[in-house]
């Protein structure tokens, strides 16, 4: 019997139990039964380095044998833990039956066989088929695919043959079920979670579960079919709107009631907003890779859409599972939410139809076409990273931004003498926010509603004098009409009002009445719309609260420089939830649309400076009380806001019926 002896030196190796003495006497053994043979369990660092000295290849492999010509010790196999496990991966195999094959392909080696021409391949692959058998593990490389008529043999082959065999009933509770599941895993991909994965797979799986039976009837029962993905969805999402009603006693005894009846209306806005996709693709009859394009098209019709319903509420565009990369989330700065919108809807559905039916020619082509705006995109994210820290050495306006970080209830009661109280305990503690630690500041940025007393015309903001600099801040104005608005008041270091600029996209249940009876808590006016102002040295576009997720709506037309987006908002109504995160992601993802930084003072947490590429340079923790000194630097035109957000609607929609249209004649077979 050959001799095997084995030096481990990656400790992965351990974690498998593999007899290399039986694979490597699997061979011809009996020629060299005294021999001995050496396998050096390695990794892509150790085997890179042999491949490139001894052979001149700079790159790692999976096994290199180094005959000795002798008959006794016949030589060294070096084996990559990294090359061989991803190989396996690829080609869906274990990772045991392959190292078995780089064994026994090695063996054979150091008995003089090889494989430069396609005689000598020949006879050493029949050898290694043999030895493999006695083994029990099949042909390597033998082509399958006419043989494979479940898909179990191709790359991601062992999900396509259990989701064949999962049999899910037309309208049975499994069916239903699943949806809902899909959708609230869909949720997770957004922050603080950013698991990305669970996004795709949640789309994925309605995706899935949607295509796998063509007789779906009408348009109501495939609106009933995908229904729970939607309401499920929305809920998961959007659930901590509601964390605001328990937030003050006296709105809890108002609106608590209502808790239940709002849960019910998220599931149902899902439906009618998230459903479209799936309802798309389930009615309108076309080929696989022209229904990539159809879902991708649809779904980013809908994002834009969103922009709209009511007053709009855009939030969480399927981009922003993109965050975690850099380079990708910046492809908005070409193409916006809009764009890797659509490049993620349709690469998650061309996945599907691959795993579906992998002989289908065109899915290939669709997803070649995704993958090169995909790589388009980051291309064009590491120069618009490049752009953004342009003048970051310049001197600059240096801002200050005050968090006050008090709760919510702290702000708002309906006792008048507590909350008179409060007001001056709550401006004492403004003052010293923003008079505290050293630094040289030029202007104060206080978060929305912070002034805790109403402004009207010809009043003066006295804290101002007393700070000793100009000062932005956000407060409640009444004008001579008795309207009464959610304001940013500017107002110089005497404290007199200089501008005041108001709320034009106003929050549905929290600041107006929905279709003029719904229920909120307080019925605004509403303001202008997008202005340009110039403050304290600083020229910026203003934006309260949750007007920052309006893609392409705060910068006026024509306008001139713009230094930056000063960005005031009070997210104390929903706490340590997932809405606080998903915010500031929402101005990360304006920051790179718009080529601006963005100054954000938020009342409880988080308060941030902003670069343009989307990274926070620094920023406050939820419920921290503090101020942050910065300045901003890196303003720049995007091409996304030159073309502007409707323009590049235009542009997708005509880009995804072009593709669906092109591929809708391809053959199924």
């Amino acid at each position: 019997m050959m001799q095997v002896f084995v030096d481990v030196r990656d400790a992965r190796w351990k974690k498998h139990k593999i007899n290399f003495n039986k694979i490597a006497n699997a061979t011809d053994s009996c020629v060299y039964k005294d021999s001995e043979v050496s396998i050096i369990l390695t990794d892509d660092v150790e085997i890179h380095e042999i491949n490139k000295t001894y052979r001149n290849v700079d790159r790692p492999t999976n096994v290199l044998s180094f005959e000795l010509g002798d008959d006794v010790l016949l030589g060294d196999i070096y084996i990559s833990y990294d090359t061989v496990m991803r190989e396996a991966r690829d080609e869906n195999i274990s990772f045991e039956d392959h190292v078995a094959h780089m064994v026994v392909h090695g063996v054979y080696h150091l008995m003089g066989c090889d494989h430069i021409t396609d005689d000598e391949a020949a006879i050493m692959e029949m050898k290694e088929i043999k030895a493999l058998k006695k083994l029990g593990i099949k042909n390597p490389y033998a082509d399958e695919m006419s043989n494979c008529k479940d898909g179990s043999c191709c790359p991601g082959g062992a999900i396509v043959a259990f989701l064949k065999r999962f049999v899910v009933r037309e309208n049975s509770w499994v069916q239903y079920a699943l949806y809902a599941v899909f959708g609230a895993i869909a949720s997770f991909g957004f922050a603080p979670f950013y698991c990305w994965w669970a996004t795709i797979i949640g789309i994925a799986g309605a995706y899935w579960l949607t295509v796998r039976n063509k007789n779906i009837g009408g348009f109501w029962h495939a609106l009933k079919r995908v229904s729970p993905f939607g309401a499920v969805y929305a809920i998961s999402m959007f659930w901590w709107t509601l964390h605001s009603i328990y937030v003050v006693p006296e709105l809890t005894q108002q609106f608590a009631i209502w808790t239940v009846p709002a849960l019910v209306g998220l599931g149902f806005a899902g439906v009618v907003i998230f459903s479209w996709p799936f309802v798309a693709i389930a009615r309108v009859w076309t080929s696989s890779p022209a229904r990539v394009f159809l879902f991708s098209g649809v779904w980013t019709l809908v994002l834009w859409g969103r922009e709209w319903m009511l007053t709009g509420f855009p939030w969480n565009p399927l981009a922003n599972i993109a965050m975690p990369w850099p380079m990708l989330a910046n492809s908005m700065s070409l193409w916006g939410a809009l764009g890797l919108t659509f490049i993620v809807a349709g690469l998650i559905a061309v996945m599907v139809e691959l795993l579906r039916n992998p002989r289908i020619r065109a899915n290939w082509y669709v997803l070649g076409i995704f993958a090169l705006m995909l790589g388009v995109g980051v291309w064009h994210g590491n120069t618009n990273m490049q752009r953004a820290d342009d003048g970051a050495a310049q001197a600059q306006t240096m801002m200050r931004i005050v968090q006050p970080g008090q709760s919510q209830s702290r702000k708002a009661t309906h006792n008048r003498d507590q909350a008179l109280q409060n007001a001056r305990e709550n401006l004492n503690n403004l003052v010293s926010l923003a008079r505290s630690g050293a630094g040289d500041f030029e202007v104060v940025i206080f978060p929305e509603t912070a002034y805790p007393f109403a402004v009207v015309p010809g009043d003066e903001i006295a804290i101002a004098g007393v700070i000793g600099a100009p000062m932005i801040m956000g407060a409640n104005t009444i004008d001579e009409h008795g309207k009464i608005y959610n304001s940013m008041v500017l107002a110089n270091s005497n404290g007199v009002v200089e501008h005041i600029y108001s709320k034009s996209h106003l929050v549905p249940f929290g600041e107006y009445r929905p279709l003029g009876f719904l229920p909120a808590s307080i019925d605004l006016a509403q303001g202008r719309g997008p202005e340009r102002i110039g403050f304290a040295g600083l020229l910026f576009v203003p934006a309260i609260c949750y007007e920052i997720i309006f893609s392409d709506s705060l910068i006026p037309d024509g306008e001139g420089q713009i230094d930056a987006i000063v960005n005031i908002t009070n997210d104390g109504w929903f706490g340590n939830t997932p809405g606080t995160y998903q915010h500031l992601d929402m101005v990360r993802r304006y920051a790179i649309e718009s080529g601006l930084p963005i100054v954000r003072a938020n009342y409880s947490g988080i308060s941030a400076f902003v670069a343009s590429d989307g990274v926070v340079v620094s920023a406050l923790p939820v419920g921290a009380a503090g101020a942050i000194d910065g300045f901003v630097w890196g303003a720049h035109e995007t091409l996304y806001r030159t073309i502007g957000r409707d323009w590049w609607m235009i542009i997708i929609m005509f880009f995804a019926c072009v593709g669906a249209i092109v591929f809708a004649r391809t053959r199924e077979n």
